[in-house]
């Protein structure tokens, strides 16, 4: 038997085999995240709502099963994102203004986490309606936990935030326009956007015209892959140790007149070594971002919220929200969001891995620093966009892409917060990407957690 006296700050392979084993009852490791929840969450605004009993009962029912052999997430405490639908709760989107009511049955990817034996412990907080990437409402500003005073990016910001303080071992988020990565990279996590068509999404009308997938943030590459397997409706999936790649290296931003910052800068370099002393080449290869991706990426963007708005009281919403719908309806009207644009860019970018013959492309994670956490819910929507923008650019074209993204930590900034660098591959690449990261891993393992 396993002499834990908590079972905070375990991994989620470490508690399914405990709990498959008999060693600890679930109901002692979801105690466990419950009483840190009570402790931590107060300073971090990282949970919408709390489970606690209805998580216990859960659990009791893990521990009555005989059975617990073909469960890969027995009794592992984990948290979803408050715009996917959890049975019995609201699905909030970021706000009062925008939640919906209670849901009568589970989300695919929840019911899917449940089947595998997780046990929900709560709902994690995003900004409303998942567009921005930092995270706060009039209630108050999800923190990050390496540093209370900044944020832990968005939208997947108070999974984010739960992950990397202990009070679970896995959160399931999803990405937009660089909604798990933003905050994996905040944060210190590895977080995996999976290719177009891999895991189900089904969130509100469209997925954003079809830019969002749901994934995984969590603190090891291995609970990445049993994370990324349960979502993906497959078995738990084994690492292939990878032949020698050819990765391209990339720190253009896609968005003009950005520079990513000497640390992130630093990032790419560690990260480079880091391939190479793995068995890989690396090559500087630079994509084109055309600028008619960036008009599009804006246009497509602004159009999601307004067809997600169509269902609510626009005039309860934030201001920056509002401005955001206001100019989707314009979007739409003039155009200028084609999904033949988006089309093209896919087959570009899936053309730029075979033209420069390279097997996956490093990139930063981030441009800069994370911001202050803050009330940007209250703001205007061009500081909101400038905040945006220049901390974050590097996501968003993988999405249009529908290509597989993951991001991972490599280090600490001067200041101590974390420093990520992003993978992307061509279409079915996930399991590479997460064998890649797992190299790294082991060849430079982070500190997976700041608790406070």
């Amino acid at each position: 038997m396993e002499n834990v006296t908590s079972w905070v700050g375990a991994t989620a392979k470490q508690i399914s085999r405990a709990v498959r084993r008999g060693d600890v009852p679930a109901t002692q490791v979801v105690a466990d995240h419950l009483d840190q929840i009570a402790i931590s969450d107060p300073s971090l605004h990282a949970f919408r709502q709390v489970r606690s009993g209805e998580a216990l009962s859960e659990a009791e029912k893990v521990d009555e099963q005989e059975d617990l052999a073909n469960l890969p997430l027995a009794g592992v405490p984990v948290a979803v994102k408050e715009n996917t639908a959890v049975a019995g709760l609201p699905t909030w989107s970021g706000s009062a203004a925008a939640r919906s009511p209670v849901a009568e049955q589970d989300h695919e990817v929840v019911r899917r986490l449940r089947g595998a034996g997780a046990i929900v412990v709560g709902v994690t907080r995003m900004p409303e309606m998942g567009l921005w990437a930092t995270t706060d409402d009039q209630t108050g500003a999800t923190r990050n936990p390496w540093d209370l005073d900044r944020t832990p990016g968005g939208s997947s910001g108070g999974s984010a935030a739960a992950v990397a303080a202990g009070l679970v071992p896995i959160a399931q988020g999803n990405d937009g326009l660089g909604s798990i990565r933003i905050p994996a990279a905040c944060c210190g996590l590895v977080g995996l956007k999976p290719g177009r068509g891999v895991v189900p999404c089904q969130l509100g009308v469209n997925d954003w015209f079809g830019l969002v997938e749901n994934g995984v943030l969590t603190t090891t590459v291995s609970d990445a892959v049993a994370g990324f397997s349960v979502l993906a409706g497959r078995p738990p999936a084994k690492l292939v140790e990878p032949s020698r790649l050819r990765i391209g290296v990339s720190t253009r931003s896609p968005i003009v007149g950005i520079r990513p910052d000497e640390p992130n800068l630093s990032a790419v370099t560690t990260a480079s070594k880091l391939l190479v002393q793995a068995g890989h080449d690396t090559v500087t290869a630079e994509p084109r971002y055309p600028q008619s991706l960036g008009i599009g990426v804006l246009a497509t963007w602004f159009a999601a919220a307004a067809l997600e708005s169509a269902e609510m009281d626009v005039s309860q919403l934030q201001p920056r929200t509002r401005r955001h719908i206001q100019l989707g309806r314009v979007a739409r009207r003039s155009g200028l969001v084609r999904q033949s644009q988006r089309d093209a860019w896919r087959e570009r970018s899936i053309n730029f891995f075979a033209d420069r013959s390279i097997d996956l492309l490093l990139t930063p994670a981030l441009a800069a620093v994370p911001p202050p956490a803050g009330e940007y819910s209250g703001s205007s929507w061009r500081d909101n966009m400038s905040v945006n923008m220049r901390y974050a650019p590097y996501a968003a074209p993988w999405n249009v892409a529908g290509l597989p993204a993951i991001v991972f930590p490599v280090g600490l900034r001067p200041d101590g917060l974390p420093l990520a660098v992003q993978l992307v591959g061509p279409p079915d690449s996930d399991l590479l990407l997460l064998a890649v990261a797992g190299q790294i891993e082991v060849l430079n393992p982070w500190q997976r957690h700041a608790f406070v």
